[in-house]
């Protein structure tokens, strides 16, 4: 079998599970388990099959003309270099074990046969974004992923929470994808084509007339995509969702989908430097701002979700600065510790007896009753926070060790500004996600607030994929970065001495300062009784945290509980506190900005359509209607009267005559 036909295997197998699985999902549900694992698990096979035979080698190049248009040409054309063939394994890894842990997560769930079609359809739409080699079928699997993204976190569409934050998803990813569709459509007239190939063949030759407009277009519907500011605010909602769907969005698809379309087109962004530093300051502004929103989270997740927004953060930081290598590097590896992040927190979710949300402020003793989730998390968090030897230290070291070139004119790729404005963001944020991490461990796994009903062990499903992700997550920096340069257009992988040092000794400051704050609030709040209470407490604590978690339930059912006080982040950020819990009121600002205009708008054009246009056509009705009921009346069914008006209008004709003649 050739590696043309394998390769369009890959996303065909998930799709069929999917299409299989609605159909069947009602008159063999014996079937859907098996129907959303072995299609899952076959396409990882081939994708590795796949990955092995590209090898790192020259692409895989093949097209088919769908249909033709008259002008530029539309195909069915595959581009598999060595960044494909990686990331499609990355993704059916990601989307294995997701499917694999659902069946123990989501196993009384009524609704679990339409969920595995739409991971598996979700899948197979993020392989076609990876292997297409045209941008017209590439925008369809990205549009087939933001209609999956709608009902996957919808899941749970009892809940307002989860059908308001399905809508804000799709919406602002729409938003985005409006200037997107445009740049594609501005690229393929100035290339002449939408093929990959070509398009880079006209980068090369300098055949583009508007490459900057283009590739602001173009990082609109990134930005919504991969969460990126000021489009990022739809990921943290988008928690309310089933947690193996947070890991799968967050890990392996959709949010990386941006990140990799940058990075198949980056010569395009290079050819405009104005891009490139757009770039840059989208990177550093959402990376740091993101690092300080999760250090006042209170919920696991919303913590993990703006995690995800700071760590794609990196991966666009490396896109501007012209290293496409590091960027799909840090992108391989934060999939298999963010996969193994979220999976674990659904495990200690799955402990709690919540659909979806845990507050950390409100746990106790998880670490005796989730073991299996305390060690993997433990290596997952350790690799976040860029702790050597674990992979994110490798992928991260990249991205810095990239930026440090660009400040010292190593090389051109990229422009000083954005060097530094990477480098200097990037190191800020060393320090950021090493304290929310240290924060998250420590109010997880030694916390102080009221300990959850124990709801018996996790399924077997659950557990054993957490142990199969923390292999890639301490492992796969220390051989990746010897082995990803032949597959990344042989660019140099290996940590500098000087980002190593300044990266993991800030990492090392933000965990320790953390860890002591903690000891400090911990002392002071010694005295402090914890308890279940009936309303909120007095106190600015109690406020920030309402702010923090709206709209969100408690961690434990329905029932209130006092929050730990012992909480590092409150004393960190100080007067900040309040304002990340809330993700810097961007929320409140485009509520102001954009929804409520658009809602007068709509007001006024109800009250038009209702007052005035229907005046007017209430009134075009009403003289036909006032004539009807005259002519109406006048239809008494006696044969008399009819005579009698007969008659008279004779003589009234008669008359008429006799004085139009006598005049005459």
């Amino acid at each position: 079998m050739t590696t043309t036909t394998l390769a369009v295997l890959v996303p065909l197998l998930p799709f069929l599970g999917a299409a299989a699985g609605l159909l069947l999902g009602r008159t063999a549900p014996g079937f859907v388990r098996p129907l959303a694992v072995l299609p899952t698990l076959t396409s990882l096979v081939l994708a590795a099959l796949v990955a092995v035979r590209q090898g790192g080698d020259a692409a895989v190049d093949s097209a088919t003309e769908l249909t033709p248009t008259g002008s530029v040409p539309i195909e069915l054309a595959l581009h598999i270099d060595g960044f494909a063939a990686l990331v499609a394994v990355l993704v059916g890894l990601v989307a294995s074990c997701v499917q694999i842990y659902s069946t123990g997560y989501l196993r009384d769930d009524p609704r679990y046969p339409s969920y595995a079609a739409l991971v598996s359809l979700f899948t197979s739409a993020m392989l076609l974004v990876v292997y297409s080699g045209d941008l017209i079928v590439l925008l369809v699997g990205w549009e087939v992923m933001g209609i999956c993204s709608y009902f996957l976190v919808g899941h749970y569409w009892e809940t307002p929470e989860a059908r308001a934050a399905s809508l804000k998803a799709f919406l602002v990813t729409k938003l985005g994808d409006v200037p997107f569709l445009i740049g594609l459509f501005a690229l393929a007239t100035d290339a002449g084509s939408f093929r990959v190939t070509h398009v880079l063949g006209a980068v090369a030759s300098g055949s583009l007339d508007h490459p900057t407009l283009i590739a602001l277009l173009l990082l609109a519907g990134v930005a919504g995509k991969s969460a990126q500011f000021p489009l990022h605010t739809w990921l943290p909602d988008a928690m309310a969702g089933p947690t193996p769907v947070s890991a799968l969005i967050h890990a392996a698809t959709m949010v990386a989908a941006g990140v990799y379309f940058i990075a198949r087109l980056l010569p395009l962004f290079e050819a405009s430097q104005a891009a490139m530093v757009v770039l840059a300051v989208m990177a550093a502004v959402t990376m740091t701002g993101s690092a300080l929103a999760a250090l006042a989270q209170d919920d696991i997740k919303r913590v993990l979700a703006y995690s995800t927004i700071g760590q794609l953060g990196y991966m666009s930081g490396a896109l501007a600065v012209g290293d496409r290598g590091a960027a799909v590097f840090h992108l391989l590896s934060h999939g298999a510790f963010k996969a193994l992040l979220f999976l674990a927190a659904g495990v200690i979710i799955h402990a709690a007896g919540t659909n979806s949300l845990a507050a950390m402020s409100r746990m106790r003793n998880l670490r005796d009753r989730v073991p299996d989730a305390y060690w993997t998390m433990t290596v997952a968090l350790l690799a976040l926070a860029a702790i050597p030897p674990f992979s994110g230290f490798f992928s991260k070291e990249a991205v810095l060790g990239v930026a440090e070139h660009v400040v010292t004119g190593h090389t051109e790729h990229a422009p000083a500004a954005a060097g530094w404005i990477v480098l200097v963001a990037g190191l800020v944020t060393a320090v950021l996600t090493a304290a929310y991490a240290t924060r998250l461990w420590l109010l997880a796994f030694r916390g102080r607030g009221i300990e959850a009903p124990d709801h018996g062990r996790q399924p077997l499903t659950m557990t054993v994929v957490l142990w199969v992700l923390a292999v890639p997550s301490l492992a796969l920096g220390g051989f990746a970065f010897r082995l990803l340069p032949d597959w990344f257009d042989g660019r140099d992988l290996t940590p500098t001495l000087t980002t190593s040092v300044l990266g993991t000794g800030v990492a090392l400051v933000g965990g320790i300062v953390t860890y002591a704050a903690w000891r400090h609030t911990t002392a002071l709040s010694a005295g402090v009784p914890l308890g279940a209470v009936a309303a909120h407490p007095e106190g600015d604590a109690a406020q920030v945290e309402a702010e923090a978690i709206a709209s969100h339930k408690p961690a434990y059912g329905d029932i209130a509980y006092a929050p730990d006080p012992a909480d590092p982040g409150r004393l960190l950020l100080g007067p900040l506190h309040r304002h990340a819990a809330v993700g810097f009121h961007l929320d409140a600002v485009y509520t102001a900005l954009f929804v409520r205009p658009v809602q007068a708008g709509a007001s006024l054009v109800r009250f038009l359509d209702r007052e005035v246009v229907e005046t007017y056509v209430r009134g075009a009705g009403a003289l036909p209607r006032w004539l009807g009921a005259a002519v109406r009346r006048a239809q008494t069914g006696n044969v008399q009267t009819y005579v009698s008006a007969l008659l008279a209008g004779t003589v009234v004709l008669a008359v008429a005559v006799v004085l139009v003649a006598t005049g005459a």
